[in-house]
């Protein structure tokens, strides 16, 4: 497994748009579909990367919490299925379904959507308040696989927080880490 840290696109950027298909609903959505008023979540994740493995139950916690509290979320998994097959659209739905996902888990077969938020990993968060501005970027909390570190979500739970409550986001983010995303070649 290669460690690859996110690219940390540039915070007050507009949420790239999007429509792709929600693996568990066989719905097509799009941002401005998901989007809340308060806040929403874009997450970069995949099926079998042992990084989003290993926060699966934190990011199940925090979304049903945040959920309650008006903020919306969004998997999408954009990893080449050709190569992965792990990763297929049919498996994505089995997996959500397993884990317990509150959210769509979208499939980004063509990657640009990967490419527009300048995405490099899994798990990768972006946070927009409601006004579709990047907020926050980077990890969900300092917990990794095979150490220590017990699951908190706390960077991301920092963040929603701050946007909930209108305040600025620390400017001091941490890149994500984990698998990098399994572009088409």
């Amino acid at each position: 497994m290669a460690y690859t840290e996110s690219n940390m696109l540039p915070l007050g950027t507009t949420a790239p748009p999007f429509r792709l298909p929600d693996t568990v609903s066989g719905k097509d959505f799009s941002f401005d579909d998901i989007a809340s008023e308060r806040a929403t979540v874009v997450m970069f994740l995949c099926n079998h990367c042992p990084y989003v493995i290993h926060v699966n139950p934190e990011i199940v916690r925090l979304a049903r919490e945040y959920q309650e509290k008006g903020v919306a979320f969004v998997g999408i998994n954009s990893n080449d299925v050709e190569h992965y097959p792990d990763d297929a659209p049919d498996k994505m739905k089995v997996l959500a379904h397993e884990v317990g996902y509150t959210f769509p888990y979208l499939f980004d077969e063509t990657q640009e959507v990967a490419r527009a938020y300048d995405a490099a990993c899994t798990p990768d968060f972006y946070v927009f308040d409601g006004q579709k501005r990047l907020a926050y970027r980077g990890r969900l909390d300092a917990a990794r696989p095979k150490t220590d570190t017990p699951l908190s979500g706390a960077d991301l739970r920092a963040a929603l927080d701050a946007v909930l409550a209108g305040r600025p986001v620390p400017e001091r983010q941490y890149p994500s880490g984990g698998c990098n995303i399994k572009w088409k070649k």
